[in-house]
């Protein structure tokens, strides 16, 4: 009987969400849809291969804007498959497996981005608040072990409340809020005692999450107060240009979270267009604008990146 229940679970099919009422507009949104992923892989794979091939840019600084992108290239694939499959016709739902196992992505990847931003700022502390040991503190072997842990805490932390997913009942119609799977939605679909994953996830956020955009904050102020003790004007201000791209990263990161977050809590009165509007820029924002925000704002990688496209054109 456990057989069974168990291959029942594993056959389920969960309905994907595209965009409610706009069903005959699909192929016209697959077209931007599609260039928003191509520009997401195209830029997060420029930044990376110009830090590879560039040994100035073998600097800490980097390395972590290197673990970012490749970051936020794995969260674009991630969800590709099921979000241009919606709007090109090849998809209409998933299993449960394969929506356990992308949800498992999404989310551990989101917990990850949160750690690199964490470690970007430590980074920043060090160079502007303690320059003189910036070398010795962050060295090559401390900036594997930094990596090697945020790999761990990210794919670790998450699994209790993912793996529960594979044995929960879902009794209720099986249609999620997105065009992807996220744990919220799974386990609002289900019938068995879910209190596990609900307070589990509600920790999770908190020990992660919310504490590293504490500990982001907690290093800004520190920044600010080292800042400001420094007399020459245009000192004070090279150091605080140093601090405007990963300012910006934290922004694009934490802003879409909140308002998803906002909208699945508060707005359930919404449009279900509203949820998936900002589920999708849950997803996208961050890897679209973060190789921008640093090709613009970090001129180590634009001068890069505009001797890349010179020589491309030789």
């Amino acid at each position: 009987m456990s057989f069974i229940l168990m291959s029942n679970l594993s056959t389920s099919r969960f309905v994907l969400t595209g965009f409610p009422g706009m069903e005959v507009y699909y192929l016209l949104f697959a077209i931007p849809f599609s260039t928003i992923y191509a520009m997401v892989f195209l830029g997060n794979c420029m930044v990376l291969h110009v830090i590879r091939t560039e040994p100035s840019l073998h600097q800490p600084m980097f390395y972590f804007l290197a673990m970012l992108a490749l970051t936020d290239l794995c969260m674009g694939l991630s969800t590709v498959h099921t979000v241009l499959g919606i709007l090109w016709g090849f998809i209409q739902d998933i299993s449960l497996d394969a929506c356990i196992a992308q949800s498992y992505f999404i989310h551990g990847l989101s917990f990850m981005e949160s750690s690199v931003l964490l470690s970007m700022s430590f980074d920043r502390y060090i160079a502007i608040c303690n320059p003189l040991r910036y070398s010795s503190i962050l060295t090559n072997d401390k900036i594997l072990k930094i990596g090697v842990f945020i790999l761990c805490r990210s794919s670790l932390l998450i699994s209790p409340a993912i793996i529960r997913l594979k044995f929960l009942n879902y009794c209720q119609p099986h249609f999620l809020s997105h065009s992807f799977c996220l744990h919220q939605d799974l386990i609002r679909m289900a019938c068995s005692d879910i209190r596990f994953n609900s307070f589990y996830a509600l920790a999770l956020v908190i020990c992660t999450l919310l504490l590293d955009a504490v500990l982001i904050l907690a290093s800004y102020v520190m920044i600010l107060h080292t800042v400001l003790s420094i007399a020459s004007r245009e000192e004070r201000i090279k150091s605080l240009q140093t601090c405007v791209s990963h300012i910006s990263a934290v922004l694009v990161f934490y802003i879409p979270i909140i308002g998803l977050t906002m909208v699945h809590r508060f707005g359930k009165h919404l449009s279900p267009l509203v949820h998936v509007l900002m589920g999708n820029i849950y997803i996208l924002f961050p890897p679209l604008m973060n190789p921008i925000i640093y090709s613009i704002k970090t001129q180590q990688i634009r001068v890069r990146i505009q001797r890349l496209f010179s020589l491309n054109e030789t």
